[in-house]
C-alpha cells in the first residue's frame, strides 16, 4: 500500500496557485489510472485504486498547506500505512521550474506543509519537489507562492504531470533517483 499526498489550498481562488502544484500532480494521477472519484475523508479528498499491482490512496488534504500534517497522520493510522510509504508532492522553490527532485527524508527547507507533516508523521517518507524556481525581482517568497502559474507555466506543468504518470512505476518501486532522472530526461 502507498500514500500519494498532494499539497496545495482548498479555496478555489488558490486553484492555479505556484503552492498548489502538489493537487495538480494527484489530480493529473487520479485521472490517468481512473482511481476512484474524490470523497471527503479524513479532512481531504480522497481517492483510492491500483497503479499496477500496489493498492494507492491519494489525498489532497483540505487542512490549508500549514496543517497538511493533521490529515496525513488520521489516514495512514486508519489504515495502518507507515510513514515510509507516504510520497509527498510539492513546490520547491529552490528547484529550477520543471525540474524533479524525489528524496527520501530531510529537512523541511522552510517548507510550511513539509513541517507540519515532519510534526505529525516523523520525516521517514519520500517527497517529490516540484520546481517552481525564485521569485524575480522583490516580491516576496509567500506572495510568489501564492500567484498563479502564468499560460507558460500552466503548460510546463501539464507535461511534467504527463512525465511523471509515463515514470511513476519508479515511484511506486520506490527508485526515487531513476524516478528523477528519468523524468528530468524526457
Amino acid at each position: 500500500m502507498l500514500l500519494f499526498v498532494g499539497l496545495g489550498n482548498p479555496t478555489p481562488d488558490s486553484e492555479n496557485n505556484r503552492h498548489n502544484v502538489g493537487f495538480k500532480i494527484i489530480d493529473a494521477i487520479n485521472k490517468k489510472f481512473s482511481l476512484s472519484k474524490q470523497k471527503p475523508k479524513f479532512k481531504g479528498l480522497l481517492t483510492t485504486g491500483n497503479i499496477g499491482n500496489v493498492k494507492v490512496y491519494a489525498i489532497k488534504p483540505l487542512t490549508f498547506m500549514n496543517n497538511s500534517g493533521i490529515c496525513i497522520r488520521e489516514l495512514i493510522e486508519y489504515f495502518k500505512i507507515d510513514a515510509q510509504d507516504v510520497i509527498v508532492f510539492h513546490d520547491d522553490l529552490d528547484v529550477e521550474f520543471g525540474k524533479i527532485k524525489a528524496k527520501f527524508g530531510g529537512s523541511s527547507a522552510g517548507h510550511n506543509g513539509i513541517a507540519s507533516i515532519d510534526k505529525f508523521i516523523g520525516k521517514d517518507y519520500s517527497r517529490v519537489r516540484i520546481g517552481i524556481g525564485k521569485p524575480k525581482g522583490n516580491i516576496e517568497v509567500s506572495d510568489y507562492v501564492l500567484q498563479n502559474f502564468d499560460e507558460d507555466e500552466s503548460l510546463g506543468i501539464e507535461k511534467i504531470s504527463n512525465h511523471i504518470n509515463d515514470s511513476i512505476s519508479f515511484l511506486v518501486e520506490k527508485k526515487l533517483d531513476l524516478f528523477s532522472s528519468t523524468v528530468n530526461n524526457k
